[in-house]
């Protein structure tokens, strides 16, 4: 089994990812901001200079973290509806390590035909393997990638801060 280590990762950003080690699913997803807020056309501006831009981008990814969550869902599973290839070998293969771990050791009998669990993985192999690399998984991954930093970092340059937190930055 593979470890990664997660603070290795993320220590290079500082703390913009302390909340999101620390938080469960539910409570990630439960500072939602509301849609015609995530949405709001009147708030939508081109920024002046890259300084104003990297300001947005840096106040919008902490403000609207779990609505960009969201959207990376969405297009998660939109990319799995479009690619029905992965979509069918990842249930294979998830139903198939099921099955498998279903019969805690002991073998298959289906009555004309015995197989153990090692004929079982190795049969789940042979068909998951080829079946995964026809459908493209990193042509998927590359393309969910590419599609969320653009709709996430297109939308946080874009969308001017509050009034009230725009006057709260500027030196008196």
């Amino acid at each position: 089994m593979v470890s990664i280590p997660i603070d290795a990762l993320t220590s290079r950003f500082g703390d913009r990812f302390n909340s999101f080690r620390s938080t469960s699913l539910s409570s990630r997803f439960a500072n939602l901001r509301p849609i015609s807020e995530f949405l709001d056309i009147k708030r939508v501006s081109k920024p002046a200079n890259f300084a104003e831009a990297q300001s947005r981008v840096n106040y919008n990814l902490a403000y609207f973290s779990s609505n960009y969550a969201v959207v990376f869902v969405m297009l998660s599973i939109y990319s799995l509806l479009t690619n029905m290839w992965l979509l069918f070998d990842m249930i294979f293969v998830s139903c198939g390590l099921w099955g498998i771990n279903m019969l805690q050791g002991r073998d298959l009998d289906l009555g004309f035909a015995r197989f153990t669990t090692s004929q079982l993985y190795t049969g789940l192999l042979i068909i998951g393997v080829p079946v995964g690399i026809f459908s493209s998984p990193f042509t998927t991954a590359l393309w969910l990638i590419g599609a969320t930093g653009v709709t996430v970092f297109g939308h946080a340059a874009f969308l001017d801060k509050p009034i009230e937190n725009a006057f709260s930055e500027e030196a008196v």
